[in-house]
């Protein structure tokens, strides 16, 4: 087992409103102190939104924005442009989205930000659904999985959000998850020294979004990992991939097994999940090689 190596910094504060056992309060906790005190946060409606509160009880110590659902890239552009105008070129402008601010309803304001390459961190919680306003599907949900408005299983496959972004051939693109602590902080200080658009999609396995138990979160998320479901990769100029061919290393099984969300899945329907999931790794293997 990996020691992990986190000093904490008392960039995120305890008495937030986060589920117990919610590993996006984690994470938070994790890139928060990696990013360090010299950071500006611009938040989405999200379930970041609600952990983090609203002044002058946020849970974070630095200063937050909490702007629209559609707009959180451009507000973190704006905001970048302005600290550069008054000298402040080295503040980080932290943005901090769900899935459905960035998959869906804010794409393209980070679309946008990407084209121009605006000098932003932007981290995209992805839990795989619109999970505080009653867990419906986003284009983030993966095929099979039931939600809020697919109770029957989504009909689609996720969106492949890493590949939209490649194609914009901005700085650097990375997967990082609460089950690898010391992979997610390295990759946040690499992406504080990089200028231009830099994009961190985290995996939150959302306890009563997923059914998933209460102390299961971290254990699920790594499971994630080890079947390939979400790889760990960096991505460098929207070319250069980097992807550990040892992390997959079992079926997605026991993944599928911790979530209540899979367990109407039929013999077929898991044998076509692995098939996808099988597909994207040997995609990835090879961008990464080559």
């Amino acid at each position: 087992m990996e020691k992990i190596e986190y000093d904490d910094q008392g960039q995120f504060c305890s008495g937030h409103v986060a589920c117990a056992g919610c590993a996006e309060a984690l994470s938070m906790r994790v890139i928060l102190n990696a990013v360090g005190p010299d950071t500006v946060g611009v938040v989405a409606p999200s379930c970041s939104a609600v952990i983090l509160g609203g002044h002058p009880m946020s849970a974070a110590k630095i200063p937050v924005l909490h702007g629209t659902l559609e707009s959180a890239a451009a507000s973190a552009s704006g905001i970048k442009r302005a600290l550069v105008k008054q000298g402040r070129d080295d503040t980080t402008v932290l943005c901090l989205a769900g899935d459905g601010g960035t998959y869906d309803i804010g794409l393209q304001a980070l679309s946008s930000a990407a084209e121009r390459n605006e000098d932003i961190l932007y981290i995209c919680f992805d839990n795989e659904g619109y999970m505080n306003t009653g867990g419906q599907k986003s284009s983030s949900t993966p095929r099979d999985a039931t939600t809020g408005s697919t109770p029957l299983g989504k009909t689609t496959r996720k969106k492949n959000l890493i590949e939209i972004l490649a194609a914009h051939r901005i700085p650097y693109i990375a997967t990082v998850s609460p089950s690898h602590l010391n992979d997610m902080a390295a990759k946040i200080r690499k992406a504080r020294t990089i200028r231009g658009t830099k994009v961190i999609i985290v995996l939150i396995p959302c306890l009563p979004g997923w059914g998933v138990a209460d102390d299961a979160a971290v254990k699920t998320a790594r499971l994630g990992v080890e079947s390939g479901v979400f790889p760990l990769l960096e991505i460098e100029d929207g070319v250069t991939y980097r992807l550990d061919a040892a992390q997959k290393n079992q079926p997605i099984d026991a993944y599928l097994a911790q979530q209540k969300r899979y367990r109407h899945l039929s013999d077929d329907h898991r044998d076509g999940l692995q098939a996808e999931v099988d597909e994207t790794w040997e995609k990835l293997a090879a961008l990464a090689e080559s």
